[in-house]
């Protein structure tokens, strides 16, 4: 990888490295943690900036390092001139907000948890913008939603802000997964996930019949991220967010990830009727809609949400337009409209933090009072507005003429009048924001006596307002990036020529009209606000709120019906279904001929099945006496394991023994705290439903063994038969399997074994210490306590016994690499060892002598495990791969060593810890429900006493 590879690397991961220090140099200070945040940022927009010189010139810069190349994801970056723009605009205005949110949020707002979630925002939209991968995009892509939910709910104690930011996570979330389902359509058209490859084959896509849903499911991602009808209503719900989350989410970012999602795949989707009509009506309409609703908004920032909402319809209008003249005026307005608002939003934010409002009727007269302020708004609304010599004219004046020449359905009128319309409201609501804010006479009943903030709250947008000029009367200023940028819209070699004048043209005197009509649309704001108050009209907030509504409630009757805490009817729904896709599918499967004869089948082994078909009938018959259950229980797995040594497989056959022996054991136990019968609960109806889903479920599992075995397959069995040896350094195939071929299920098994032994050990706490171990401690237990000692003759057994089964488990440990055995039956033959001094000494006898925590042994076991694992790294394998070697020394015979030893040591050692961890859990219980421990060694008391151990006697 090259240096600028590198350097692209790195600006993607910046934020997300820096988004680790707010919450830490918080403790140094406000000042220490806003500029720790600055940091990363800044670094990334100068490394940016080293880039930008090769971009500019019409380079592509790539980095890529392969992750699942299988599934064609990689992790791929790709910078070029719209990538460019979009990172400039994020890590600059990053840089801006950062600042002005150091003066903005008050001393009680945490403030290392804010520039965190600014960061990792920040990166997040960076992955989006520089993505080359789109399965990466999309992941960018989600977690910006995510991220937005953090930085819009960020003033929790707000009601508005909690419902805005789900209102967003919602509607953004939802657009997501549309969005997932067409770019994955996309990347199979194309034959490829990388953006480079498909932004190549515009032809291919949109010849393919899977153009309109790919395109559809594409839109209504783009549509809902940029607030578009009639997902419109979500963004000015945002506005309960801090103000400079505000304006940095719905001036640079996030509402612009949709807008840049239109520009990055124009190539391949425009240039179609469906591409024209679906993104051109839909731009238009949520931009006179939009503005509509922006001049009647009395909420300062709420007008603004609108009107951002409304230039974020014009972008995809012109989008939706399909012309590189087109595609300029929008790539020319990204920018312009980053800028002015912006610094509109700072302003609105300054006029709340001064004056404790944004009620636009409460204002007025403020140019006297904050006249730095009164400056920079203006100069920023008046760009909103599209005045001659401020940038916001000049991408207007583009729109304008585009709209002038655009048919729609036929009409030559359509597009160009509603433009003029859109305009128009813009001039009107950006003169309001002037008029109404700062002119007027000054009033004394301000809710805060306002004055101009310090230096570091206005800095920010005066900045911002000083762009607005300076590319408003020079626009070659932002010729190059604007170029690069159409460029890699449209994918043709533009070269824009920005000006000031362009002659006596229509869209000049559309934008005549439009200046006008807003001066007398704001003359006439009075009645027309009361007309719009009176008027009816649907309520996009309260449309949604019962949709959700409703979605819930229809939940919420599904749950109930299938959901009512009764197993068996989770079971019959699950193998139901099972049963019935396993038919459909052996059904349609159209099975070859059979290729293999039955075996014939000696007499014992007829027995042993019938034994084995009358003892599962057995339970059936007898499941509610629980301790016979129990017994046929242990003799179904004895035979199993006899099956299992029959077959060659005495690997498995001592893993089932060992397995069911502890089973049976601690369920023994558990049996001491339940009544011996079951209540019966099922009625007869019900009975007859489950036996014939257990009938089906059976017979469908016997039919798939029964063809199975009738015809000759290919397994991965041979492969592994043949590197057992060379690969994984053992002779024991299955043990091989376990702790290298697919070491990485073992390791995930043991996780959840800990994980479960620490839960079962978590429940009996929380019992122990409830009512339910109350009423054991209260419980007169006089009538049930045998009080016989614990038999002197097995406690001489199992103290005999300890040790043998010490050294045959630590026997089955070490030859398990190349003989049946391994950790997980060492373990289970060790704490079936423990178990029978549990049960032969008594609970509290034997937790005395316990030496070690079960916890740490778990947890010790895990991390050997693990990291026995992760040393495969260091010789540049994949994790859990076996090293081994043979060592000779005399007079000892050469030996084997290998790493799986290792990883079989952290088995061993979680196993024996969980399954300890579980016993010890029930001793507890056994304990509290009074249990009599003998006094004397050995359990032997002359004297016959006992003592009661329970807690409180």
């Amino acid at each position: 990888m090259n240096d600028q590879g590198f350097f692209l690397f790195l600006i993607s991961a910046l934020p997300f490295l820096g988004a680790l220090l707010p919450g830490i140099m918080i403790r140094a200070g406000r000042n220490a943690c806003a500029s720790f945040t600055a940091v990363p940022t800044a670094l990334a927009l100068v490394l940016l900036m080293i880039l930008a010189p090769a971009v500019l010139r019409g380079e592509v810069i790539e980095a890529e390092i392969a992750w699942l190349p299988q599934l064609g994801l990689s992790v791929s970056f790709f910078l070029d001139g719209l990538g460019l723009l979009f990172a400039a605009m994020i890590l600059g205005v990053g840089l801006l907000i950062t600042l002005y949110a150091r003066f903005y949020l008050s001393g009680e707002d945490p403030m290392g948890q804010f520039y965190t979630y600014l960061l990792l925002f920040q990166g997040a939209m960076l992955g989006i913008v520089i993505s080359d991968n789109i399965l990466l995009m999309l992941i960018f892509w989600e977690l910006t939603s995510l991220s937005s939910f953090l930085l819009i709910g960020f003033w929790k104690h707000l009601p508005e802000g909690r419902q805005g930011a789900r209102m967003a996570l919602a509607v953004t979330g939802s657009g997501g997964l549309a969005l997932i389902g067409g770019m994955l359509i996309l990347g199979q058209i194309a034959g490829s996930y990388q953006l480079t490859e498909i932004l190549q084959q515009g032809d291919a896509i949109r010849a393919s019949e899977w153009y309109l849903p790919a395109l559809i499911l594409i839109l209504i991602g783009a549509f809902t991220k940029s607030a578009q009808f009639p997902f419109h209503f979500w963004l000015p719900h945002a506005m309960a967010a801090p103000t400079p989350v505000s304006a940095y989410l719905h001036s640079a970012t996030m509402v612009k990830a949709g807008v840049f999602l239109l520009a990055r795949l124009w190539p391949v989707l425009a240039g179609t009727e469906a591409w024209f009509y679906i993104v051109t009506t839909t731009g238009l309409i949520t931009m006179v809609l939009g503005a509509l609703i922006a001049l009647f908004k009395d909420d300062l920032k709420a007008l603004l949400a609108f009107s951002t909402v409304s230039h974020l319809g014009l972008l995809t209008m012109l989008l939706g337009f399909g012309t590189t003249a087109a595609a300029v005026a929008a790539v020319f307005h990204i920018l312009n409209h980053l800028t002015f608002k912006a610094a509109l939003f700072m302003t609105a934010g300054i006029v709340d933090h001064e004056t404790h409002t944004r009620d636009i009727k409460r204002l007025g007269g403020l140019r006297h009072l904050m006249p730095i302020t009164f400056a920079i708004g203006t100069i920023a609304a008046l760009s909103m507005a599209g005045i001659p010599l401020l940038n916001g004219f000049l991408s207007k004046e583009m729109m304008l003429e585009e709209a002038s020449h655009t048919v729609w359905a036929g009409s030559a009128l359509a597009v160009p009048v509603l433009a003029t319309l859109g305009a128009l409201l813009s001039v009107a609501y950006s003169l309001r924001f002037i008029v109404h804010v700062f002119f007027g006479p000054k009033r004394d009943d301000y809710p805060h006596k306002p004055h101009d903030p310090p230096f570091g709250l206005w800095a920010s947008p005066a900045l911002l307002t000083v762009l607005v000029v300076l590319i408003g009367v020079m626009p070659w200023l932002a010729e190059g990036i604007v170029t690069a940028a159409a460029s890699a819209v449209t994918g043709a070699d533009l070269h824009p020529h920005l000006k000031i004048w362009h002659g006596v043209t229509p869209a000049l005197w559309m934008s005549v009209i439009a200046v006008l009509g807003g001066a007398v649309l704001l003359a006439l704001h009075r009645p027309l606000d009361r007309a719009w108050t009176l008027a009816p009209r649907p309520e996009a907030k309260a449309i949604f709120d019962r949709l959700v509504a409703a979605v819930v409630a229809l939940s919420c009757t599904i749950t109930e019906a299938t959901h009512n805490g009764a197993i068996s009817r989770y079971l019959a729904i699950f193998v139901v279904a099972a049963v019935a896709l396993g038919a459909a599918a052996f059904a349609g499967s159209g099975l070859s001929a059979t290729t293999r004869g039955l075996l014939p089948v000696p007499p014992v082994i007829a027995i042993g099945w019938l034994m084995l078909v009358v003892a599962c009938a057995s339970v059936v018959i007898l499941h509610r006496e629980r301790f016979t259950a129990l017994v046929l229980i242990g003799i179904i797995g004895l035979t199993i394991s006899a099956g299992f040594a029959y077959l060659s497989a005495p690997d498995l056959a001592l893993t089932q023994i060992s397995v069911e022996t502890v089973t049976i054991m601690l369920l023994l136990l558990a049996l001491h705290f339940l009544p011996k019968t079951t209540p019966a609960e099922s009625t007869l109806a019900r009975k007859a439903r489950d036996g014939v889903i257990a009938v089906a479920a059976g017979g469908g599992v016997g039919a798939l063994a029964y063809a199975f075995l009738l015809r000759d397959i290919s397994t991965i069995s041979q492969f592994h038969l043949d590197n057992s040896y060379e690969g994984g350094g053992g002779t024991n195939v299955v043990n091989v399997i376990l702790v290298d071929f697919r070491g990485y299920d073992t390791y995930g098994e043991i996780i959840v074994l800990g994980i479960a032994g620490m839960v079962i050990y978590a429940l009996v706490h929380a019992l122990v210490g409830g009512p339910a171990g109350r009423r054991l401690r209260e419980r007169d237990y006089s009538q049930d306590l045998s009080r016989d000692r614990h038999p002197l003759m097995m406690v001489v057994v199992t103290r005999v016994l300890m040790p043998i089964a010490i050294v045959v488990g630590a026997y089955i440990f070490l030859r398990g690499h190349n003989q049946p055995g391994g950790g997980f039956v060492a373990g289970l033959v060790i704490a079936i060892a423990l178990l029978m001094q549990y049960m032969a000494s008594g609970f509290a006898w034997t937790q005395a002598r316990k030496r070690i925590e079960y916890h740490t042994m778990i947890g010790f076991g895990i991390i050997i495990a693990g990291l026995t694992g992760a040393g495969a790294w260091l010789s540049g394998t994949p994790f859990l791969t076996s090293a081994y070697t043979y060592v000779h020394l005399p007079p000892i015979e050469e030996f084997e060593l290998a790493t799986a030893m290792f990883f079989d040591l952290g088995v061993f050692l979680t196993v024996l810890g969980a399954v300890m961890l579980m016993l010890y859990s029930l001793s507890r219980i056994a304990r509290l429900a009074g249990e009599t421990v003998n006094a004397e060694a050995m359990d032997f008391d002359p004297a016959d006493r006992v003592i009661d151990q329970r807690p409180g006697a």
